[in-house]
């Protein structure tokens, strides 16, 4: 294909165009040299303000964990008396409750998981 052919050609003049505005749109010349050190010690501080956020928050978080395992810790002592007190501890005065709750309208949650229920109409 000889020169002329390539000129009359439309896929090839929209190639060469569009290869033009490329290299008219690309910059001429790189970043200059404080522009480039300041974007790399902008990043250097970013990554340095971002890990001493992180280790900021992961030591909150080791501050935090005794008091939340004296919580837990409470929370599972309150439900295993409460289990011991279902399964023997207090019977009488359990049915005594539950008698009481039921005449009142009220359900207590371990009563609907024994069976006792109401439908709704």
């Amino acid at each position: 294909m000889n020169e002329q052919d390539r000129q009359r050609n439309a896929a090839w003049q929209a190639a060469h165009q569009w290869k033009e505005r490329a290299r008219q749109a690309r910059p001429r010349q790189g970043m200059s040299g404080p522009r480039l050190v300041l974007t790399w010690l902008m990043f250097g501080v970013l990554m340095i303000v971002g890990t001493i956020l992180g280790l900021f928050f992961l030591l909150i978080g080791w501050a935090m964990l005794p008091f939340l395992r004296h919580r837990m810790k409470k929370r599972m002592e309150q439900m295993r008396a409460q289990q011991a007190e279902d399964i023997g501890g207090s019977h009488y005065q359990h049915d005594t409750q539950s008698h009481q709750s039921r005449s009142s309208g009220h359900l207590e949650e371990h009563e609907v998981l024994e069976g006792e229920y109401r439908e709704k109409k």
